[in-house]
């Protein structure tokens, strides 16, 4: 029980909600593991390649890893609506984390027995990516099963903006792991995190979820009610947006192929290098994603200024080499991914009818992401062909189209100011 203040409201209420929500703080606190832990071992093993296990052909090694990293997400959708909507989330989620951190284990196991083959690394990231893809949406939609009704919008904004941060710590970690216990102590690291996840869920009771009108498992996977060619159809403006994200992305996120070769090739630096640059990266979009509400304009010519600046910021690691160059052009492109991100989530909650919304974000975020594989695989590829610098530089370069035609665009019917939204969504150079 308890105690009132002069206010009239009652002194626990002040506490944050992982506090006075045991439930809800267990959950979140297993979330902000798995996502350390599999984002920890992504940066580590590709780290470890490029540095450690491969000689010749690192940009392809590097990128084919980065691209079976993420495929799981896309290729898995789906499926994971269908599980999320007909399984017990806390079975589900305790599953995949449980799942993950066997999986981890075996790999730590192998590593110490004995030298681990390259294809043992990557069918490990395979694994530990599928158990992501679904464990997050379960977690994201299991929300009004751990909190009250007046808590839900609290809880979702906590859940989402500790997301990056999660990520954040484990890139930061997983360098230089790589560096001072290679594959076997990132794979101890994974397998502790995701275990302690399992036990935490094994814990805690989730409520009963009657939510009336809930949407069904083919709507949750967008093939119910109307496909998105349908609601792209009657939304040209919001068709032309997605298309410049998804040209945009195809350079943006080769940033995660780059650094570990620019770290390794350019710079001649160690593991505490790429935690410096994954850290620059993700810092500034986090200060996007908390300031992006607040940068004036419209969204199209915000976002087309917001690439051509990102364009001048990758390009400069490409004319000039130092470590604080490439640290601090990375934080101006991560603040710009956050802006971006904030203003169009807006716009698109304020454009797309409201029983179209979960069947259009669900798969404009497969979309979008289908784009990192092949980002990947092709600067990779590119990697072993050109000079590192190159690649900073063809980067820039294809990021400017897409901001003049998003500096053309303009939308028909103007709405009022938009609305400051969670930072839930990033449509260009999402972090994975």
């Amino acid at each position: 029980m308890s105690t009132p203040d002069p206010s009239g409201a009652p002194t626990s209420r002040r506490l944050p909600l992982v506090l006075r929500n045991r439930t809800f703080g267990a959950v979140w606190l297993a979330q902000v593991l798995t996502q350390a832990a599999v984002r920890m071992f992504q940066v580590g093993v590709a780290w470890w390649l490029v540095a450690y296990a491969v000689g010749g052909g690192r940009g392809l090694a590097s990128g084919l890893f980065m691209a079976v990293s993420t495929l799981p997400a896309v290729a898995l959708a789906p499926v994971v609506a269908r599980a999320v909507a007909r399984c017990s989330h806390r079975l589900l989620l305790r599953a995949a984390a449980g799942t993950a951190g066997l999986a981890a284990a075996a790999l730590a196991g192998w590593a110490y027995a004995t030298e681990l083959p390259l294809a043992a690394a990557y069918a490990a990231t395979l694994a530990l990516a599928a158990c992501q893809a679904f464990f997050d949406p379960c977690l994201t939609t299991s929300v009004p099963e751990l909190v009250d009704g007046e808590d839900i919008e609290a809880a979702t904004g906590f859940e989402l903006s500790t997301q990056s941060l999660a990520s954040l710590g484990g890139a930061l970690l997983g360098a230089l792991i790589a560096d001072g216990a290679g594959v076997a102590g990132l794979a101890v690291g994974c397998a502790a995190a995701y275990l302690t996840a399992a036990l935490l869920l094994t814990a805690v009771r989730f409520r009963p979820a009657a939510t009336p009108g809930a949407a069904t498992a083919d709507d949750a996977a967008g093939t119910g009610g109307r496909t998105l060619r349908r609601i792209l159809s009657g939304l040209p403006f919001v068709r032309k947006i997605l298309l410049c994200f998804t040209a945009a992305n195809l350079f943006t996120t080769a940033v995660f192929v780059v650094i570990p070769l620019y770290t390794r090739s350019v710079l001649h630096d160690d593991g505490s290098t790429v935690a410096l640059l994954e850290a620059s990266l993700g810092t500034g979009t986090l200060i996007g994603s908390f300031t992006g509400a607040r940068v004036p304009g419209r969204p199209t010519v915000l976002g087309s200024y917001c690439l051509a600046l990102m364009s001048l910021a990758l390009a400069l690691p490409g004319l000039l080499t130092g470590r604080l160059v490439f640290a601090g052009s990375l934080v101006v492109a991560g603040w710009c991914v956050g802006v971006i991100g904030v203003r169009f989530v807006a716009l698109f909650q304020r454009l797309v009818p409201a029983a179209d919304k979960p069947g259009f974000f669900a798969v404009m975020q497969a979309g979008l992401g289908a784009t990192f594989p092949l980002a990947s695989l092709l600067f990779g590829l590119l990697g072993d062909q050109l000079p590192v610098r190159a690649l900073c530089l063809i980067q820039a370069a294809g990021l400017l189209p897409a901001a003049c035609v998003l500096t053309l665009l303009r939308e028909r019917t103007p709405g009022p100011a938009d609305p400051a939204p969670l930072p839930e969504t990033v449509p260009v150079g999402s972090e994975r």
